[in-house]
């Protein structure tokens, strides 16, 4: 984020449409609502603005309502950790909330996005007052409490192309990020960056798995086909072009 123009600075109220692309507010009673809707406000975030950084105290539960966040954090060598990434739909943070503790990591915009904050107070009003907010938060939990169990998992695999499946498979969950749909909008750079790969190597993954029919490269994104096979990781047998390298991989937007 830079100096000069902090995102907490350009935060303005929600749209009705950005209201409606927030998933939890339909669990509330009336009540409940009226009281999170006027507490929310959002922020137009530019590519590589702070969210929110390792150390600094939480003031918001966050959620994204249009582009693309990456969570990381820096090792002990100074090297960036990438644990996920965060599209559309999906709102972050809730245990840090829940904690009042500093962040542990950093939320940084890969893209322009549209960020929406709930400030901690209201947050923790809504736990104390609604069974549908508890609800909401506590399969959060427990679905955050799978995805890091699986980027573990991923960290340790040798074959490029099950970390892009794996990692896509992350980006697809429809509890944590109800917005994606079957289309996630993502360039291939911005996809090397949330699994750690190069661009090359991402796109001969993506031809791979082209290839086997789990997903569909389109302008603009790529398609899941097939989720199962995806979290899995058992494909049927792709081409042997596509499979050695040799295919000539379609491209999405760059």
């Amino acid at each position: 984020m830079t100096q000069d123009a902090p995102l907490h600075q350009r935060r303005r109220p929600p749209t009705a449409d950005e209201l409606h692309g927030i998933p939890w507010l339909e669990r509330l009673l009336p009540a409940e609502r009226e009281r999170a809707t006027g507490a929310i406000v959002v922020g137009d975030a530019r590519a590589g603005d702070y969210v929110c950084r390792i150390g600094r105290p939480v003031t918001y539960w966050f959620g994204l309502v249009e582009g693309l966040l990456k969570m990381s954090a820096d090792n002990a060598d100074g090297l960036t950790m990438t644990f996920t990434g965060v599209p559309p739909g999906g709102w972050f943070g809730e245990g840090t909330a829940v904690k009042r503790e500093p962040y542990r990591y950093n939320i940084q915009a890969l893209r322009r996005s549209v960020v929406a904050g709930l400030p901690i107070e209201t947050f923790h009003w809504l736990l104390d007052h609604s069974i549908g907010f508890n609800r909401f938060i506590m399969n959060q939990l427990n679905e955050r409490l799978g995805q890091f169990i699986a980027a573990r998992e991923i960290d340790r695999m040798n074959s490029p192309d099950l970390r892009v499946a794996r990692s896509l498979a992350s980006l697809f969950n429809p509890v944590l990020y109800p917005g994606v749909g079957d289309v996630l909008r993502i360039t291939q750079q911005e996809l090397a960056y949330l699994v750690g790969l190069s661009r090359q190597r991402v796109n001969e993954a993506l031809a791979f798995l082209e290839g086997c029919g789990v997903i569909r490269v389109e302008y603009g994104g790529l398609r899941v086909l097939d989720l199962a096979a995806l979290r899995s990781g058992q494909f049927a047998h792709a081409p042997a072009l596509a499979r050695h390298g040799d295919a000539r991989p379609r491209r999405a937007r760059q």
